[in-house]
């Protein structure tokens, strides 16, 4: 509660604009995502992601608490059919999970569902 109104205060002062309109935000423990403003922040700092990434990023909190298939993952943000590996998908989890500062075996934020995919939760 109290990082979503430190973060209503920072956008009002930022951009001067009234709260009255509310920008669509996800916090999921510290990871904040702006999906107006393409911004990422961790814990206060922010994270630089490609824009692929970010969507990857995004999918994710969009479908919080679900378990999303590698398949899924890469033709909803790649516009692509899927043609069965998944290579990509997880070299770029990877490479997200490296800028989120998570441990490979423990990770906080991107879970890997064996067998299935991955899940972002709450």
């Amino acid at each position: 509660m109290v990082a979503r109104i430190k973060a209503q205060l920072r956008r009002a002062g930022a951009y001067n604009v009234s709260l009255s309109k509310e920008e669509e935000y996800y916090n999921i423990r510290g990871l904040e995502i702006f999906p107006d403003r393409h911004k990422v922040v961790l814990y206060g700092e922010d994270i630089e992601l490609t824009p692929m990434e970010f969507s990857i990023v995004l999918y994710l909190c969009q479908h919080l608490n679900q378990a999303v298939t590698s398949e899924e993952l890469f033709e909803q943000v790649w516009g692509e059919k899927y043609l069965g590996n998944n290579n990509t998908v997880f070299a770029h989890i990877a490479k997200i999970r490296e800028k989120l500062h998570e441990n490979a075996r423990k990770p906080k934020f991107i879970k890997t569902v064996w067998g299935v995919g991955y899940r972002m939760e709450e």
